[in-house]
């Protein structure tokens, strides 16, 4: 909940001048002043707000405004912010040293967490984000193919490799630039395009490009289009088209890992891929990523096999030890997801009752502990329904929540994220600002 007033125009109705100083400092001395661009507030207008501390499901900015929080660092903090068992292990990895450049125990135990609770998962590589756990895979894809060519879906983002940044989704999309400078044509003449839930797209570039195609990459339940959950069958044809044609299916879970259930999409939707990238709940809320399949694959990586990859602070202790804290306890506390599950079911009744009691133009998705609100009619299935958001009316609907307390990812391609820390009540005041917020923004 805002703190006052403060009479700060930019942050509509709370008081932001700290906020609003530091990034005029940080202008200064980093690229638009922010690490990642969604961050910046573009979409949305106004100034950032610069968090200083969270705890469970709720964060506190710079101002002393405290805010009920549905970023969750944009996914990681499934258990919520500084659950006492990963501080823990934070806390005591950091005593006996912060890296080594060698071989932990901590590698181990938490590779044995992700092979057990992963169906696909036999052997499993350890990197330092997201970004390098699919471009690690997709080159693993083309090593083991002998085949040049990737398949990604419109409007899926896969991390900011060159060959994931054609007709990219969310934050390149809340910049308004389907593509990024920079990429070069022979990058993106690798890069084949497909429609999500669009089988027939995806048949047709295989038969454009027979044998080229070295694997498709795929969200099984996207999320950097908003939340767009697959079809009945989707994942399945996309599993037949690759077996069919010598490609790989990858699943990128960066997001969906562990989140959606204990052993991420793939065992939930029980569709198997080829290989499966992991990040965000893998850390605990440390920068991690990984990737993984079969022996049989995994051992071409070097040094076992010739594709090479490499990090200096591969299998850092410090995310180690955080990731084993929030695996542990998920394999320990499955009731975790059932709980996540009843949260998601109040939202859509709530969302639900709001959009057909008022006729609003809005489509509400979900996902196990993901959702979005998207300001448009719905169905939502695919990029090309995403894009017709309006993106002013949800810009006016963030600045509202975020004056009655409610911390929004500042886009409108973007997620809720739920945590086990959010209560029911929590829910309840969140329909109950966005009840208010919609009547302002629509104008009932």
């Amino acid at each position: 909940m805002s703190k006052g007033d403060g009479g700060d125009s930019d942050c509509r109705g709370i008081d932001c001048s700290k906020s609003r100083t530091l990034f005029a400092k940080a202008k200064r001395l980093i690229p638009g002043g922010v690490n990642s661009p969604v961050r910046a507030f573009g979409s949305v207008g106004g100034s950032p707000l610069f968090i200083e501390r969270a705890s469970g499901a709720r964060v506190w900015d710079v101002d002393g405004n405290d805010f009920l929080d549905y970023v969750g660092s944009w996914g990681p903090m499934l258990l919520g912010h500084n659950h006492p068992k990963v501080l823990t292990a934070i806390t005591k990895a950091a005593q006996s040293g912060t890296s080594f450049g060698a071989p932990t125990p901590g590698e181990v135990t938490l590779a044995e967490l992700v092979v057990d609770m992963v169906p696909s998962v036999e052997v499993v590589r350890f990197v330092n984000s997201g970004t390098e756990a699919t471009m690690s895979a997709v080159r693993l894809a083309r090593a083991v193919t002998g085949m040049p060519k990737v398949t990604k879906f419109r409007g899926g983002y896969h991390g900011h490799a060159d060959s994931f940044l054609v007709e990219a989704g969310s934050g390149s999309a809340t910049l308004g630039v389907p593509s990024s400078p920079g990429v070069t044509d022979c990058m993106a003449a690798d890069t084949l395009v497909a429609d999500y839930n669009d089988l027939a797209s995806v048949e047709r570039l295989f038969g454009e490009n027979v044998g080229q195609v070295a694997c498709v990459i795929v969200e099984p339940i996207a999320g950097n289009m908003g939340c767009v959950p697959p079809e009945p069958g989707f994942l399945e044809g996309l599993k037949q088209i690759c077996d069919a044609n010598g490609a790989l299916l990858v699943f990128d879970e960066v997001i969906t890992g562990f989140r959606v259930a204990h052993g991420g999409a793939q065992e939930r939707l029980g569709v198997l891929p080829d290989l499966t990238t992991l990040g965000k709940v893998i850390g605990g809320g440390l920068p991690v990523g990984a990737y993984g399949g079969s022996e049989q694959l995994m051992n071409k990586v070097a040094p076992v096999g010739a594709v090479y990859q490499a990090g200096t602070l591969s299998g850092n202790p410090l995310a180690m030890a955080a990731g084993t804290a929030t695996l542990s306890h998920l394999r320990d506390h499955r009731e975790t997801y059932e709980y996540l599950e009843k949260l998601g079911e109040m939202l859509d009744s709530g969302f639900g009752d709001l959009i057909r009691g008022n006729g609003y133009p809005l489509c509400w998705n979900r996902f196990g502990s993901i959702g979005t609100l998207f300001f448009t009619e719905g169905p939502v299935t695919s990029w090309g329904t995403a894009a017709k958001v309006d993106r002013g009316k949800f810009a006016d609907y963030f600045m509202k929540m975020l004056a009655r307390g409610i911390y929004l990812a500042p886009s409108p391609y973007e997620a809720m994220f739920l945590s086990a820390a959010h209560t029911e009540a929590d829910i309840e005041r969140t329909l109950h600002a966005a009840r208010d917020s919609l009547a302002e923004v629509f104008g009932a």
